[in-house]
């Protein structure tokens, strides 16, 4: 075998797609257009991508969860009741790390519910043959419940979904979801669990809202109605220690997060490990308890790429006025975000407190330009007599919506890509020219 064919060979296996990572690949469901804007449908089309994600993701697919679709149209800054182009749902698909994107519409014809759906490839750019489905409006679960029979063939056979809360319940619980302002969602919201008492999604739902508007008593209340057998039990109950951090019952909040540290996956514990430090960091660690930055170094140990995770073990060591340590995790942060500007400002007080004045300067400038909030910063920094005001530290209220499933990841895939599209466009030019038997030409193209 000459060298022209040795390097065809090794070139061609390394760009081959690997398997696992076909089958592991995730998926958008995006939420359907209603096409004639027929005020019975204004809530289906929601209802359409929280089904199908739903039947997908039991029969063993990785459909992606709205709540990172839904931060995906906050960064691109869309609304979410926008009308997109197919470009712009490609880029929500990279955003959110997906290798597939299932998008269609609805429409009524007389009393049934059509609707027409396809799935976009990302990862070899090839539109899939349309799916269609029509039925009774009143029967929209089993609608969609099929087409996803016909999506899910790679997925596990005769597995579905536990079951459906009665239609009304759902209906609210949608409209709950789509609502634009707290109180119109809170409303939909108790009018769902009020027609299912046990809808434990609906709880965790109304949870979300009244954390948002700080009513953490009331949040508690609804991350404890979630049933102890329930699939949700443990993100209830992460919820619940997240409402009890908030409500500055410490001693509680630490044993929760403490037993949630202790199961589960290496995501939900880096989350428990995240709060678990700030905790100790409001209410002030001890070695027999643990130290903030101890916690928080397991957390970083357990997700490396979360960038939050990084940016409050870096304010914890400047917290303590530990400033190499700081330095090094506050670097990190930046580098994997560099448009933070509470990271920059934060390592620019650890860079100044080590001697580093010219680069602290050059830091506390990009944190200027990054956000109006600088010189609010340095008022509560300057009144609390401390390098950084209290109060920075980031918590994390859902233990499965990570920070590294960000832009910044979609920037690396979609780089990856490019590159790997460049490679393939040279190899095979290398490829017509060996068979020509032009092998210098071949070995230079390579």
């Amino acid at each position: 075998m000459n060298t022209a064919r040795i390097l065809l060979v090794i070139l061609a296996a390394l760009l081959l797609p690997r398997g696992s990572e076909a089958q592991s690949g995730r998926i958008l469901v995006m939420p359907f257009e209603n096409v004639r804007r027929d005020a019975k449908l204004h809530w289906i089309g929601e209802a359409a991508a929280l089904l199908l994600a739903d039947d997908l993701s039991a029969r063993g697919l990785a459909a992606i969860r709205r709540a990172e679709r839904v931060r995906a149209f906050e960064q691109l800054q869309l609304p979410e009741s926008a009308v997109l182009s197919r470009a712009t749902v490609i880029k929500i698909g990279e955003l959110v790390g997906a290798s597939e994107i299932i998008v269609g519409n609805v429409t009524l014809e007389g009393a049934d519910l059509v609707v027409e759906a396809h799935s976009i490839r990302i990862d070899v750019g090839r539109l899939q043959p349309d799916v269609r489905e029509r039925g009774p409006l009143g029967e929209v679960v089993a609608i969609f419940s099929r087409v996803a029979v016909r999506f899910a063939a790679g997925g596990r056979a005769g597995q579905a979904p536990a079951e459906r809360p009665p239609l009304e319940a759902f209906e609210n619980y949608v409209k709950g979801l789509m609502a634009g302002s707290a109180a119109a969602k809170a409303t939909f919201l108790e009018a769902a669990v009020k027609a299912h008492p046990g809808y434990d999604r609906a709880h965790l739902a109304l949870w979300t809202v009244r954390a948002s508007q700080g009513d953490h008593e009331a949040a508690l209340v609804s991350a404890r109605a979630v049933k102890a057998d329930s699939p949700l039990a443990q993100r209830a109950a992460f919820h619940a220690a997240v409402s009890l951090l908030e409500l500055e019952r410490f001693d509680e909040a630490y044993g929760e997060f403490k037993r949630l540290s202790e199961g589960g996956d290496k995501w939900f514990a880096a989350a428990a490990f995240n709060n678990l430090g700030i905790v100790q960091l409001r209410r002030g660690g001890t070695p027999q308890a643990g130290m903030p930055t101890y916690f928080l170094t397991k957390a970083a140990d357990a997700d490396p790429a979360d960038g939050d995770v990084l940016f409050n073990l870096g304010y914890a060591y400047v917290r303590d006025r530990s400033y190499g340590g700081a330095i090094y995790w506050l670097r990190e942060a930046v580098r994997r975000n560099p448009a933070d500007a509470e990271a920059h400002y934060v390592l620019a007080a650890a860079l100044a407190a080590g001697g580093s004045h010219v680069e602290a300067a050059r830091e506390k400038e990009l944190a200027r330009q990054l956000s109006s909030e600088y010189a609010e910063l340095e008022r509560r920094a300057a009144a609390e007599k401390l390098p950084v005001p209290r109060g920075l530290e980031r918590v994390r209220e859902d233990p499965a919506l990570r920070e590294s499933m960000g832009p910044d990841r979609a920037l690396v895939s979609t780089a990856q890509r490019e590159q790997q599209n460049l490679a393939s466009f040279h190899l095979d030019r290398a490829r017509r020219l060996f068979e020509r038997e032009e092998d210098r030409e071949a070995i230079t193209e390579l």
